[in-house]
């Protein structure tokens, strides 16, 4: 039903964020998850169906008390067939109180340092092929302001939540949307030209 709702509504944007934490199942359970990557792997199949611009951004933990190297590999082709378009990728740490703060088998740090960048490499390949997709074409962007570093640059977010640049201009205020022609794709932006500010 919220997939029928996504697709079929004027107001809603074609972006959401779906937290998997892992991509083995064993893992899962342990966190005492309710679902499987096979469900959670035909809800994206029917995202992508439905919505076929969406944007499928997930949260990840490494280092979950008892992941070894396979499970963790599991993982990562689990991120490289999901093909999000960006990731919260995490370490595990423990939590007072909590079932896993006690459970044996915690992985030392040193390698759930080592998983997180193996992780955040793959990741970052995958996000900027998302990204370079974009190039050459027009994008609708909601202006969020001048950009923090740039007061010459504007910022703005696409309806998939895409981070886009542009050279300020005479007229830009956050909230307006604008048609921006897309130049450049990077791993978390895209930077183009504001061409139009859209009026209707």
């Amino acid at each position: 039903a919220l997939i029928e709702v996504m697709a079929t509504g004027q107001n809603i944007c074609e972006h959401l964020h779906l937290p998997v934490q892992s991509g083995c199942d064993e893992i899962l359970q342990c966190m005492n998850r309710k679902y499987s990557t096979a469900d959670y792997r035909k809800h994206v199949e029917q995202l992508r169906a439905a919505i076929p611009d969406i944007s499928i951004t997930t949260d990840i933990i490494v280092g979950f008390p008892g992941e070894t190297d396979a499970m963790f590999e599991q993982t990562l082709e689990f991120m490289a067939e999901m093909k999000f378009d960006s990731a919260f990728t995490f370490l595990y740490s423990k939590r007072s109180g909590t079932p896993a703060a006690s459970m044996e088998d915690q992985v030392p740090l040193a390698i759930k340092k080592q998983r997180l960048q193996r992780l955040m490499d793959l990741q970052n390949e995958i996000s900027l092929a998302a990204n370079q997709q974009w190039l050459d074409h027009s994008v609708e962007v909601l202006a969020d302001g001048p950009s923090k570093t740039d007061p010459a640059v504007y910022s703005g977010r696409t309806r998939q939540n895409r981070i886009v640049l542009w050279p300020t201009q005479p007229g830009d205020r956050a909230g307006l949307t604008r048609m921006v022609e897309i130049t450049a794709a990077q791993t978390f932006l895209l930077r183009g030209t504001a061409t139009v500010e859209r009026t209707d």
